[in-house]
């Protein structure tokens, strides 16, 4: 339940953030006209730019930024003469980022399209297109709605501010964010991955529960140790560059995973009694007036495995915080990760302190031992997970969803057995008799058991999807034809059933499309069939080790209406984000966004996410047509299948429209 509550909060955070960090916009617009004879109009928009700012020009050579442009819609009432030009000479500069000259605006920029009036009075409507940058940071491209009404009158002039670019905005918005960040940290807490750290944490603050003040101090120390890495963090992928995939590295590389598997392995261990987690008593000794050094490097280390740990399941919220540290803004991203560090270090600081007066109660030895061996079994379960994201990141493939769900079967059958007294650690007492609560945690366990017994047999698992490899490792769907037809009632549907693809998917080695779908794996691939076939895009921004990803396919995308709607109506790209897989050296990109070389798959769609969507939040799902223009708003994870499904309806139907 916690983990689902946590899948709900997720996306509306990661969506209000997302709008809260994008709120330079340092460009208001002037909108109005002038009579220039019998039915001669010019209609006139003028854009105000902040000091330091600009906006491009109308006139921008292929592959550079966004240029400004103007839409028209199509109404009664008057006629266009020619193109809008600009009144205003640009500024003609060489850009080393994209290393050619480009025109710019800054300070001031008035544009002018000449129109014939059919009728005494008409209004024309439209909008403008514009990207404004400075020297560190650039919106993403903007429309802004214009509505001019055109009378006898002379002149006339219509006013539009953005109101985001008002310094008390500002202001409301650092506020705003924060509290929005705190609300992050208090859901991360939700998140699957944080949960298997309370019994290391409680395992931890017991030793020497005894010694009050030291207890009490190092708590402290814990603390304040997780808001200043999560407060540093933004400052330093800002001031360093380190780019905004920062926290998606350090969860998805080799080594820390193999650090956190080996750490949560000695800890399951050590919690059966095999051995006792110590530190040296040179350490422990000394005046009591002085907190012992290891117990504070030992709390700061703890601090440090508790967020990185995190980083699986709160990589949204962090990497929309992230994005905008790369962005140059140090500010927003430091006062955001404060917020998210504080709420999300406050109920394990309370966890830290609750040892000491744990060990204040009666006869807490023997229940306190089963209660660790419990945590024991279940830390040992959850090690396989950073053993997973090591073998699906870099598609070594041992790791099948039936060896880990064996793996379990096993683990949850000796719990069980344990609980029923039939199994003995060295530090248990005799077990007498077993209580009602005992009772109901054995059936709990050896349910769970059987559960996990019939995801063998092809069952979902939708539960346990974020936890478990995808579906599609398992021997019992790979023996299913992935060409079987599906007996689904929908409705009828705008493009005719083309389940082929265009041409052999690269990276098909690699990756393989969830429940029998077909797709693509490489952007520009995609984007060409989707061309061929006169069909909208989605595109899948996804991971390996994503487990809101696993999470959406399992609930979402299976469900019948969606996955015809899938099947029928897109050419699908699913692009990961985390895929280590390195690329021959022809096939490196330099990133217009940090501009360093991308050498692996993973690097070069997490640029892709990242340029044109601004943020670097998995999964992500964009509907675009074949020139990778969005036709509505990304959806982040919903697990609402009714809202999904009209999403999915609405970019079809903003396809359909298009000329």
């Amino acid at each position: 339940m916690q983990q689902r509550r946590y899948l709900i909060i997720i996306p509306a955070l990661l969506l209000t953030i997302s709008m809260q960090a994008q709120i330079f916009d340092p460009v208001s617009w002037e909108f109005g006209y002038e009579k220039k004879g019998d039915n001669q109009y010019e209609l006139v928009f003028t854009s105000i730019i902040e000091k330091g700012s600009h906006i491009y020009s109308i006139d921008i050579p292929e592959g550079g930024p966004i240029p400004t442009s103007f839409r028209f819609d199509t109404l009664q009432g008057y006629s266009l003469n020619g193109d809008t030009w600009e009144v205003t000479k640009p500024e003609e500069l060489f850009d080393e980022a994209f290393g050619f000259k480009i025109k710019s605006f800054s300070d001031k920029a008035e544009f002018r399209q000449k129109l014939t009036g059919n009728l005494p009075s008409f209004t024309v409507k439209g909008e403008v297109n514009f990207m404004a940058c400075n020297n560190v940071t650039c919106s993403p491209p903007k429309d802004v709605e214009f509505e001019i009404r055109i009378s006898d009158s002379a002149t006339g002039r219509s006013v539009t501010k953005n109101a985001d670019s008002e310094p008390v905005r500002e202001k409301k918005g650092l506020l705003g964010f924060f509290i929005l960040s705190l609300i992050a940290g208090f859901a991360g807490i939700l998140t699957p991955c944080v949960f298997p750290m309370i019994p290391m944490t409680v395992a931890f603050f017991s030793q020497g529960s005894e010694n009050r003040k030291r207890s009490v101090i190092k708590a402290i120390i814990f603390g304040v140790s997780i808001i200043l890495i999560y407060t540093s963090l933004g400052i330093i992928v800002s001031l360093t560059s380190a780019g905004a995939g920062f926290a998606n590295t350090l969860s998805t590389h080799w080594i820390p995973n193999i650090i956190f598997f080996t750490l949560f392995l000695v800890f399951a261990i050590s919690f059966f009694g095999a051995f006792e987690i110590i530190l040296p008593n040179k350490w422990v000794t000394g005046a009591d007036s002085k907190v012992d050094k290891g117990g504070i490097i030992a709390a700061f280390f703890l601090g440090i495995t508790t967020v990185i740990v995190s980083f699986s399941c709160t990589g949204p919220i962090v990497g929309a915080l992230l994005v905008e540290a790369a962005g140059g803004d140090v500010l927003r991203p430091t006062i955001g990760m404060f917020g998210f560090g504080l709420a999300f270090a406050l109920p394990f600081t309370l966890f830290a302190l609750f040892p000491s007066i744990m060990s204040k109660m009666p006869k807490s030895g023997g229940w306190l031992n089963s209660i660790k061996v419990v945590l024991g079994f279940i830390m040992l379960a959850f090690s396989l997970k950073f053993l997973m994201t090591i073998d699906s990141v870099y598609s070594i493939g041992i790791l099948s969803r039936d060896i880990v769900l064996v793996i379990w079967i096993v683990l949850f059958g000796l719990l069980g057995l344990y609980l029923m007294g039939k199994i003995k650690f060295a530090h248990d007492s005799d077990l007498q008799h077993i209580g009602t609560f005992r009772l109901f945690l054995i059936i709990t366990v050896f349910a769970f058991m059987v559960y996990l017994i019939t995801g063998l047999f092809g069952a979902p698992l939708k539960g346990l999807s974020s936890f478990l490899p995808s579906q599609e490792t398992s021997w019992f769907y790979k023996r299913q034809s992935v060409n079987e037809e599906k007996t689904v009632s929908s409705p009828a549907f705008q493009f005719s059933t083309i389940s082929e693809i265009c041409s052999k998917p690269m990276y098909g080695d690699i990756f393989k499309m969830p429940l029998g779908l077909t797709g693509y794996f490489e952007y520009e691939q995609g984007l060409a069939c989707a061309k061929e076939q006169g069909k909208p895009v989605l595109i899948d921004f996804k991971g390996h080790a994503c487990a809101n990803c696993k999470v959406m396919e399992a609930r979402v995308w299976s469900d019948p209406e969606i996955l015809k709607r899938l099947s029928e109506n897109f050419v699908i790209i699913s692009l990961y984000a985390d895929d280590r897989t390195q690329l021959p050296e022809s096939e490196w990109i330099t990133s217009e966004v940090d501009g360093k070389v991308k050498k692996t798959i993973g690097k070069i769609n997490e640029d892709i996410e990242i340029s044109k969507f601004k943020t670097n939040a998995l999964p992500l799902y964009v509907i675009t047509d074949s020139k990778g223009n969005p036709l509505n708003k990304p959806m982040p994870t919903n697990l609402d299948v009714e809202e999904y499904m009209k999403w999915l309806d609405e970019g079809v139907d903003a396809f359909l429209k298009l000329p």
